[in-house]
């Protein structure tokens, strides 16, 4: 009893794979308790009500807690203490605790929290897991080479402070002791050993990296690695460290309601085309396609899309399609809901 409980923080941009990761790692437990906190950014929990699909005896839904209220690393004493807190109250107590942390998230302020007294003494952040879609970074996405991004600003007059998205994904790597390349499978071989070696040599200190697909992973990689990572916050630099704390006043989240889809194959055509018209980040949501039994989730980053029937609707359960997006401030919502076709 009086060992910590070792926590893991799975950390990874917008569509990069770390709901897949979990679901992977539940599978997998290998005899494990586990609990897992939910950081879901927008009000239709879709991350949420897949992870409590696979509840079973070695994660029970009442181990599962969603915080549905912003950004855990800015809501960490609103939301996060009390989670905690009461996950080590259930009987038998976790053996491990898992974390998923918002697209939009930076993980140093939240290892930050587990140094405070009442959390020191009853959990450990046995790791960091950054997950990266390496299909979007190879493509362009984000530039992870300093010296390539100071070039581009240099070039565009109209840049004229850093990309905040570029910054999200650079502090999750800098604070990560495991970097999973998730969708290696779309990546040519030579692509992804150039951005193994690109991320490697970005990493102030050895990381392990690892390519995976759709996020099968060893879950002995994933969990025991034992990193005290709040003994070691000096090592994880921040682009925010100066600034105590961040907000995502670059960002806002809308939830756009849909009617039923005919064609699935249009409707990912229309999302993808509506992302590269509107500033949008990510989509992603439930659909009811007409005359089907089973609800359909959707996934985009960008203009790369997923589909997938991921169970059928309960009895009575009401069949609507809502879509959550994440874009750019100032984005012309009545558009974007027009594009999509509310």
């Amino acid at each position: 009893m009086l060992a910590k409980t070792p926590v893991t923080i799975v950390t990874g941009f917008l569509g990069a794979g770390k709901t897949t990761l979990i679901r992977h790692l539940l599978r997998h437990a290998g005899g494990r308790r586990l609990a897992l906190i939910i950081n879901e950014f927008g009000d239709v929990g879709v991350d949420g009500d897949l992870l409590q699909g696979c509840a079973d005896a070695a994660c029970p839904r009442e181990a599962i807690i969603e915080l549905a209220n912003g950004c855990i690393c800015c809501t960490v004493a609103d939301d996060f203490a009390p989670a905690v807190t009461a996950l080590l109250a259930r009987d038998p107590r976790p053996d491990h605790i898992v974390i998923e942390t918002s697209g939009l998230a930076l993980p140093k302020p939240l290892v930050k929290a587990f140094d405070w007294p009442e959390l020191r003494t009853k959990l450990t952040v046995d790791g960091v897991v950054a997950v990266v879609d390496a299909a979007a970074v190879v493509d362009g996405r984000f530039a992870d080479d300093p010296a390539r991004i100071a070039e581009q600003r240099a070039a565009d007059p109209s840049l004229d402070h850093d990309n905040p998205l570029e910054e999200v994904y650079e502090d999750q790597l800098l604070c990560a002791d495991l970097v999973v390349l998730n969708k290696s499978d779309l990546v040519a071989p030579d692509a992804l050993e150039k951005l193994r070696a690109e991320i490697a040599r970005s990493l102030p200190r050895a990381v392990k990296i690892a390519a995976t697909r759709e996020g099968a992973i060893d879950v002995n990689v994933l969990l025991g690695v034992k990193a005290a990572a709040e003994d070691d916050l000096q090592a994880r630099p921040s682009h925010h460290d100066a600034e105590g704390e961040h907000d995502h006043d670059d960002f806002e989240t809308f939830v756009v309601a849909i009617p039923a889809a005919s064609d699935p194959d249009s409707l990912i055509d229309r999302l993808s085309e509506a992302t590269k018209a509107h500033d949008i980040l990510r989509i992603k949501g439930f659909v009811e396609v007409a005359g089907k039994p089973m609800r359909m989730l959707v996934q985009g980053v960008g203009s790369r899309f997923q589909r997938d029937f991921d169970r059928p609707w309960g009895a009575g359960e009401l069949r609507q399609s809502r879509l959550v997006v994440i874009a750019q401030r100032g984005v012309d919502r009545q558009a974007v809901s027009a594009a999509l076709g509310a």
